[in-house]
């Protein structure tokens, strides 16, 4: 791993599905985005499957499974690099946010935790240790490239993920709809909107959604659709920035994919 380095903090830097169907996943992901994949004994608690690209790891994916996890649906796990796990989930709890898994040691890999914010959104921290985090290769297909927050209330949500990680709101408007970047520095960090009323009628719970980047987004809607996924967005312009979509693979965890532009 000589040629990876770490992420800096507040950087996006791992994502991760947890599904009731592992074999199911890996056989649609790897179908899709070319993935390949590695299993890693994690003794008592199962395995974990590495997600990989061009023999680099770029996420992670396991089968959720005990009481932990009655009545949570399938998903995808967004991570945010720390400089400290322990003083951010700390100060997250202080801002209003909970600890759903307190600050724990992942034996060679790093040190994380899985909190919720004031809205309910869940998302992870990570220190990387041995294991620096997903490789750098760039928006190229098959890479997580955007992480995307859709909350209730983009006003407390732009305090509290300012208060614990070093972000800058930048607020745009694309035609009706109101968008934020979370900026560190001229980079985005990744990006959050508000519900709307349908989303809202329909259940949708504030949540971070996992973008993977595609050289052509119809035809990975397309081939998605034929492997069994749910379109939840059809291929839609973003004037100036791409053109995206979302869905759900067949075992039901959301996830966006998305042409950029540039």
């Amino acid at each position: 791993m000589a040629d990876w380095v770490g992420h800096k903090p507040g950087a996006f830097c791992w994502n991760e599905i947890g599904t009731r169907d592992a074999q199911a996943a890996k056989t649609f992901y790897t179908e899709l985005f070319g993935w390949e994949t590695e299993d890693k004994s994690m003794g008592d608690q199962g395995t974990y499957t590495l997600l990989k690209l061009h023999g680099k790891d770029i996420g992670g994916l396991y089968t959720m499974q005990g009481p932990m996890f009655e009545g949570v649906p399938p998903h995808w796990m967004s991570y945010v690099a720390v400089a400290d796990v322990d003083a951010t989930a700390k100060e997250a709890s202080q801002k209003g946010g909970a600890v759903v898994a307190p600050p724990m040691d992942v034996p060679g890999v790093g040190r994380m935790a899985v909190l919720k914010d004031p809205q309910g959104a869940v998302f992870s921290l990570f220190k990387g240790g041995e294991h620096p985090g997903a490789a750098q290769l760039g928006p190229s297909h098959g890479m997580f490239c955007w992480n995307e927050l859709m909350t209730s209330d983009t006003k407390a949500a732009t305090a509290f993920y300012t208060g614990i990680f070093p972000w800058k709101p930048k607020v745009q408007q694309f035609g009706p709809t109101e968008y934020t970047s979370f900026m560190m520095g001229d980079a985005g960090a990744g990006g959050m909107m508000a519900l709307h009323d349908e989303q809202k009628q329909m259940g949708v719970p504030p949540c971070w959604t996992s973008y993977i980047a595609v050289d052509d987004c119809d035809a990975a809607a397309d081939k998605a659709a034929g492997l069994g996924a749910n379109i939840f967005v059809p291929p839609t312009d973003i004037p100036g920035v791409g053109r995206f979509a979302v869905m759900a693979d067949p075992t039901g965890a959301a996830f966006g994919i998305i042409r950029l532009n540039s």
